[in-house]
């Protein structure tokens, strides 16, 4: 398909999501014949919101085939086949997310399209929810203790309240991205839909007309004061000193006063 018609349905589907139309956003998304990773990213999402979770499962699939170096695509994974109870799975997701991290502390996918950052600390917790579930009470604990050595956002908290869920053997819940938090397509890509006027709008252009009223002057006469007059004088009478010319007719005279120049001011369109 065309890359302008895959921006323009992208488009239209997140903002079905941005007001929670969850199924107004699919039926886009379906039209899309030619999928990249962050579109797949927006299905699986959608899927998500719907609590269709194999559908889910099966888009991040895409999202990972199409990207493998995608932190945050294995990280969402692993969120979600806990919830469909696929530990295993979910763990491995957690390693693979961490692998791509490539040490990071954060990744701000604000340049991809996406505005979220993914912690470090984030993906070891949803590594310690995976090991709460199989009842791997000290291996979560000594997770999360690591996870709160991590720098970032709302890690304290969080922490503190998963070390005293693993105390009391309760499973943790895992992490995913908020809902609604999606790639989107860059601005620029969007404006380009827009109609645009190649033909432009007519301008407006300022004229002055020239009057000369005769009495007794010459023709000799006349063409000196047009040389003097017009050329010297013109735009300092014309104009004002911040160049804008005056909302009024001005009126010029020859010292013999054989004639009369008027100057009015004139908008043609």
């Amino acid at each position: 398909m065309l890359y302008i018609e895959l921006i323009r349905l992208w488009d239209e589907a997140v903002k079905a999501i941005d007001i929670r139309d969850w199924q107004g956003a699919l039926s886009k998304l379906n039209q899309i014949t030619d999928h990249n990773c962050r579109t797949m990213f927006v299905v699986a999402s959608t899927h998500i919101a719907l609590g269709q979770v194999d559908l889910a499962i099966k888009a991040l699939d895409r999202v990972i085939a199409k990207d493998s170096c995608l932190a945050v695509g294995f990280f969402q994974r692993s969120a979600v086949h806990m919830m469909a109870n696929r530990l295993e799975e979910a763990l491995s997701d957690c390693i693979w997310a961490q692998k791509y991290m490539r040490e990071n502390p954060v990744i701000d996918y604000k340049q991809l399209g996406l505005r979220y950052k993914l912690y470090s600390w984030q993906v070891l917790y949803n590594a310690a929810a995976v090991h709460s579930r199989l009842q791997q009470w000290d291996k979560a604990r000594d997770i999360l203790l690591a996870a709160s050595q991590e720098r970032g956002a709302g890690r304290s908290n969080l922490i503190d309240t998963a070390l005293e869920a693993i105390s009391r053997k309760d499973v943790l819940e895992p992490l995913l991205l908020p809902e609604g938090e999606v790639f989107r397509s860059r601005k620029l890509e969007v404006d380009q839909l827009k109609p645009r006027d190649f033909l432009g709008e007519a301008k407006v252009i300022q004229i002055f007309t020239l009057y000369c009223s005769f009495n007794a002057c010459s023709s000799a006469e006349f063409e000196y004061w047009i040389n003097i007059n017009v050329q010297n004088q013109l735009l300092q009478t014309i104009y004002d000193k911040k160049g804008n010319a005056p909302s009024k007719g001005v009126s010029m005279f020859c010292p013999s006063a054989l004639c009369t120049f008027v100057f009015s001011n004139y908008l043609k369109i």
